[in-house]
């Protein structure tokens, strides 16, 4: 049984709000002939405040793909460590403790892997595996959990470390002036989580069923285009309508499990943006009550992509968890368009139902 414990997450200490966020993109784009349309979207995504790795000020300037990556690996460096020992001390593990690193991110590129440099500092054992997530976006926190079940399953017993680097700021381009890159830069955040998942023993959701699902001909809807600046996000018009097509394979693998994805007990989702959200209560038949953990990271800290997921779960445990043998979903979408769910039960510390 592998059970998912509570996530351990932090947002850098900068901080940049709603307003200060409109203030720029009017300062800055006062003569954008789609100007308005672009605030309108901004302020409808209920995003209230995000964090971020430097002073806006050192985020508006563009020093080069190659500094900005530099600044990556740094701040990495420097915050993930202390994320990863309070999720180690949650799931009452060491790192002598772990079998498999899944380091998900899409914000900067190292190699080796931040993975190595983890085994090395903080010594995890020398023969723990390892397997980096570069591609997936924020659907990687979704495949985190996914491929930690899957090992957890594969190799009884072990334990898998998720640990999830998201430096958004970092990718932000002053020259793309679409409409979708001016939303983007109002509705991503900084931030780095970490969970563990018990193959043994553990509170949180015990992961009994996963899955994936690709919207055919949907790649090129959310995607990177790397020049020599760097990653340039694109975002097409219709990825905020893609949970409709998405919402059935979300029931199709709660209906495998003999579950009825309309009436589950917690829902833990990637939010993109407030539609996501709204769509999927819709299509799922949810009160939107169900999506308040989601809603709550999109509100506090912005879309931290492949964070949000770890965000919103650690957000139920500070509610005081799911109740008796509660039943849920968790999922994470992204580029592809991709979904990556799983469904279990709330287990208590000993990997058994309360």
């Amino acid at each position: 049984m592998a059970t998912l414990c509570r996530p351990s997450v932090s947002v850098p200490e900068h901080v940049i709000t709603m307003e200060e966020t409109l203030e720029l993109a009017r300062s800055r784009h006062a003569d954008h002939p789609q100007l308005p349309l672009a605030l309108r979207l901004i302020e409808n995504t209920g995003v209230k405040t995000r964090h971020i790795v430097q002073p806006i000020e050192e985020t508006l300037k563009h020093p080069g793909f190659e500094e900005r990556n530099k600044l990556y690996e740094a701040e990495a460096k420097a915050r993930v460590p202390a994320v990863i020992q309070r999720a180690l001390d949650d799931a009452e593990l060491l790192t002598s403790d772990i079998d498999v690193i899944i380091y998900v991110s899409c914000t900067g590129f190292m190699m080796p892997s931040l993975t190595a440099w983890l085994i090395n500092e903080m010594d995890f054992d020398s023969t723990t595996r390892q397997l980096p997530i570069a591609q997936l976006g924020c659907a990687a926190g979704g495949a985190a959990i996914n491929r930690a079940h899957d090992f957890c399953s594969a190799y009884p017993h072990a334990n898998a470390l998720i640990v999830a680097c998201e430096f958004c700021s970092l990718c932000y381009q002053p020259t793309d002036l679409g409409v979708g890159s001016l939303l983007s830069n109002g509705l991503f955040g900084d931030g780095i989580a970490a969970a563990v998942v018990r193959g043994d023993g553990g509170t949180g959701v015990s992961l009994e069923r996963n899955g994936s699902y690709l919207i055919p001909k949907t790649e090129d809807w959310i995607a990177y285009d790397v020049r020599a600046t760097g990653f340039h996000f694109l975002l097409d018009k219709r990825v905020p309508a893609t949970m409709e097509p998405l919402a059935p394979a979300l029931k199709d693998l709660a209906g495998a499990h003999g579950w009825d994805a309309s009436d589950l007990d917690f829902y833990i989702i990637h939010a993109g943006g407030p539609r996501i959200l709204d769509d999927l209560s819709k299509f799922l038949q949810v009160d939107p009550h169900a999506f308040r953990f989601s809603r709550a990271t999109l509100t506090e800290y912005g879309n931290i992509a492949s964070a949000v997921v770890l965000d919103a779960l650690r957000r139920l445990f500070d509610e005081g968890g799911a109740e008796d043998r509660a039943r849920g979903l968790l999922a994470g979408f992204g580029p592809g368009i991709t979904a990556e769910m799983t469904v279990g039960r709330w287990v208590n510390g000993d990997g058994t139902a309360r």
